[in-house]
């Protein structure tokens, strides 16, 4: 089945026959390992662990050239595929909507973050025109689990509980204070936290990547007490903005990134050559124009700016650690050879710096402050802005809520032991929709066409289980349409084709066109030069903003 822009549908039998050559390809390997004879089917169905990391940077990790010590994912990558050109969306709550429905954000009811309106397409949770992914496998037989942030609709029937979650410890907003409950914007009142749909409290002085880690594997230990294969959802916070982090890895990079913004990105980009994640010749984008160079800050600013990325780093530290006691517990129990697990960051990394908005200032100014000394802790608001953001995109361009590739492509690794080619790199384009297609695939789960009494939009993405099994080298074929749109910044991608727009409000004569086959930094804009390609790629445009019912301005 395809839409309007040659998205494809779902297809269950096509879900059961790729379990089905999965369990093959698991028995080979277990004959190969161990010598015996006999083929012996695995006793229940794959474990799925989807780990999410909030604003990770595309180089940010070891295994995608950074610096920050990340073993336990650097390891994960050795065993699997990493995924160098894998799209999200621009911004935290479409992504979530997208990687839980397999589905346009719009289609699943997220067309905006925090927006809230009756209104197709922006509704601001999860409607009944998809099944989400935690649905269909609690249906089928799965223990499901969450931990981490929801930011996926804060009221009763859109809690993670009424969403197909059998246990769930969340905070329904879209960012909080990483040590106490306090809320990041308001009143001083507190963040809306919920345990299996019901009001939480946070842990006083609990660190949020440690605590959601500690939820996830009691929960992990009930599922295995019951005997089902699980789906747990690991929905971390850092290392989103406010840096805050426990002391113990508050000093470990400082004096690291003394040199500054533009050293770090120059640094970056050689770091992902050596990877072989981005074209040996690949160059640096230009600067965001709203990014002061490094060398026209004062000492101070050095030291402050300096600051932020030591802070960021150690979140992305322990982010790995904490990954780490996951993988640790999987081995203890036995079940790490019986699981697929999927890491991910939500968006490009971020480029926002609430704290200096003059319109923002006064909701966070009488609870947070700034100060350099206090900078890492529970009552310090800070965030690494658009210079850092640039070095974590490195090879891409801008960052964040732009629909630009520094914005959507993020770092991605599936591992699993059955996995064809580990330590490979797959170059091919993915997308945040096809995550969901392959949890259907690889636990014979069929996406229906009808649920809870209703018709539902068929799936947009496609399973990626052929991709890891060593069977087919992309996904999706050349001709594949991706089109997005968040807060007026749209694109289409078809083939090495992109229209992207960088100004609002939105105006259909902004787009540019790229050629993504050279130009991977989004710098040439070949709209007069390939008109012909141009009018194609607005059509397909057209045909999305048609079938998502786009509220843009005329």
């Amino acid at each position: 089945m395809t839409d309007s822009t040659g998205h494809r549908g779902g297809n269950g039998s096509q879900g059961r026959n790729a379990a089905r050559r999965f369990l093959s390809a698991f028995c080979i390997l277990v004959v190969s390992c161990t010598g015996r004879p006999e083929q012996k089917q695995p006793d229940r169905r794959p474990n799925i662990l989807l780990l999410v990391a909030d604003d990770l940077g595309y180089s940010d990790l070891g295994c995608f050239g950074g610096e920050i010590h990340t073993p336990h994912l650097d390891s994960l990558a050795q065993r699997g595929i990493r995924f160098s050109r894998f799209h999200t969306a621009p911004m935290c709550a479409p992504t979530r909507a997208m990687l839980l429905s397999g589905n346009d954000n719009h289609i699943a009811g997220m067309g905006r973050q925090a927006a809230e309106v009756n209104v197709f397409g922006y509704e601001g949770y999860l409607t009944g025109r998809v099944a989400t992914l935690p649905q269909l496998l609690q249906h089928d037989g799965y223990a499901t689990c969450m931990a981490g942030k929801w930011h996926l609709g804060g009221f009763p029937e859109a809690n993670p509980s009424a969403m197909g979650f059998d246990r769930s410890f969340v905070m329904l907003e879209g960012v909080g204070n990483h040590f106490n409950g306090q809320a990041i914007f308001g009143d001083g009142a507190e963040s809306h936290y919920t345990e299996d749909g019901r009001p939480a409290r946070w842990p006083e002085g609990r660190f949020s990547t440690d605590l959601y880690t500690d939820k996830l594997l009691e929960y992990l230990g009930e599922s295995r007490a019951d005997g089902k294969p699980f789906f747990a959802y690991a929905a971390f916070t850092a290392p989103h903005w406010p840096l805050q982090v426990p002391e113990e890895y508050q000093k470990k990079y400082e004096g690291r990134y003394r040199d500054g913004y533009e050293a770090l990105r120059a640094r970056r980009l050689e770091g992902l050559k050596r990877q072989g994640l981005v074209p040996a010749d690949a160059t640096l984008p230009e600067r965001h124009e709203g990014i002061r160079p490094w060398d026209s800050l004062s000492a101070e600013e050095r030291f402050r700016e300096s600051r932020k990325m030591e802070l960021y780093a150690g979140m992305v530290e322990n982010l790995d650690r904490n990954i780490g006691r996951l993988l640790d517990y999987l081995k203890a129990s036995g079940q790490f050879e019986n699981t697929l697990i999927v890491f991910m960051s939500d968006n490009g990394a971020a480029g926002e710096d609430y704290y200096s908005e003059p319109e923002i200032r006064p909701y966070i100014n009488p609870y947070y402050n700034d100060q350099t000394d206090q900078m890492g802790r529970p009552e310090s608001f800070v965030s690494y802005g658009p210079p850092w953001a640039e070095a974590g995109t490195a090879a891409f361009r801008y960052y964040k809520e732009y629909a630009t590739n520094g914005g959507m492509i993020a770092p991605l690794i599936i591992s699993a032991p059955w996995v064809a080619s580990p330590g490979t790199i797959n170059d091919q384009f993915a997308t945040v929709m096809d995550l969901a297609p392959t949890a259907y695939a690889l636990s014979g789960t069929q996406y229906p066409d009808r649920w809870n009494g209703s018709r539902v939009y068929p799936l947009r993405g496609a399973s990626l289980l052929p991709v890891l099994l060593g069977e087919a080298g992309a996904a999706h074929p050349e001709d594949y349409v991706f089109a997005l749109e968040h807060a007026e910044y749209g694109m289409v991608r078809k083939g090495n084709w992109k229209i992207t727009n960088t100004a609002r409000p939105f105006d259909r004569a902004n787009f540019e066109l790229y050629d993504l086959s050279g130009d991977t930094g989004e710098q040439h804009d070949l709209k007069l030069q390939a008109p012909e390609k141009f009018a194609e790629l607005l059509q397909a445009w057209d045909a999305y903003a048609r079938e998502a019912r786009l509220q843009l301005p005329r």
